[in-house]
């Protein structure tokens, strides 16, 4: 599996710094999703990490090598909020696309390691999302929920070792989005590929994730880290224990810190963390 390191990177566009000395690791195998605000720059840390676009400072490191070339050697999955599907191919040739595309010798040049645990077909893709029995229908026969596993088992069935999620269930309802939540869970837990989400919801960073990174309003800076200590498999039941609304609890503290709001404090900050030029961690689930 392929580790991400980022190293204080900042982004301007034009006169607008859309993110400011972000710094954050995402482990080989990790779940990690970053969390904030609408215009925070989650999306274009993606890109950045996804090497579409160049920090103007800092370092970015995909499994020691850089974000463009993890990108040429095709180590990349995206699952954005549209998914994308093109609409006069089954969807079998659309879960299929990115392996047509990408069929070069090339494609683990670099030194990138071989994925031994990768999806290796369309149609196991398109099962281990429950959608075999649609495999030759067309995109616009489908539901909203049902193209978005279209778009996830595409991801999965591309071999690639990191999967980048732009708000991938923002457009759901909320019976499909849990319901999205737990087959993506499966399929990481199945793999294993590391996983950089990207989402607004609290109770769904805490749901699917290992760590969640808090990031502030514009310009975007990690504020804050929370370890999530909820067991795997990750079950419905879990949103009503106590780990996950102490943890829920925090993130939502974390995000009114962001926005200058200190009226809302689950406990009061430490010492370390009020002297400390480092984003503190904000609980480990004890």
């Amino acid at each position: 599996m392929i580790s991400i390191g980022v190293e204080r990177i900042t982004k301007r566009f034009g006169p607008v710094e859309a993110i400011a000395d972000i710094s954050l690791s995402v482990q080989a195998g990790e779940f990690v999703t970053v969390l904030g605000p609408s215009g925070c720059g989650k999306s274009t840390l993606l890109r950045l990490v996804n090497g579409l676009i160049r920090p103007d400072s800092g370092s970015i490191t995909v499994a020691g090598h850089s974000a463009n070339a993890a990108r040429r050697a095709k180590q990349f999955a995206l699952v954005p909020q549209n998914p994308a599907l093109l609409p006069w191919r089954s969807v079998r040739r659309n879960v299929g696309l990115i392996g047509e595309v990408n069929r070069r010798p090339d494609r683990l040049d670099g030194g990138f390691p071989t994925r031994t645990d990768a999806i290796s077909s369309p149609d196991e893709a398109l099962a281990a999302v429950g959608l075999e029995r649609f495999a030759d229908a067309l995109p616009h026969t489908l539901s909203g929920g049902m193209q978005q596993r279209v778009a996830l088992a595409r991801a999965f069935a591309s071999g690639a070792s990191v999967l980048l999620m732009d708000e991938p269930f923002a457009a759901l309802d909320e019976i499909t989005r849990a319901q999205m939540r737990d087959i993506l869970l499966r399929l990481w837990e199945r793999t294993g590929i590391t996983v950089l989400f990207v989402t607004h919801s609290i109770s769904e960073a805490v749901m699917l994730s290992d760590r969640v990174v808090v990031m502030s309003p514009r310009p975007g800076r990690v504020i804050a880290e929370e370890t999530i200590s909820l067991p795997h498999p990750r079950l419905e039941s879990l949103e009503d224990s106590a780990a996950f609304i102490a943890h829920t609890a925090r993130l939502r503290h974390a995000l009114h810190i962001g926005f200058g709001d200190e009226t809302t404090r689950p406990d009061q900050p430490t010492a370390a963390a009020e002297t400390t030029d480092q984003p503190p961690s904000i609980g480990a689930g004890q």
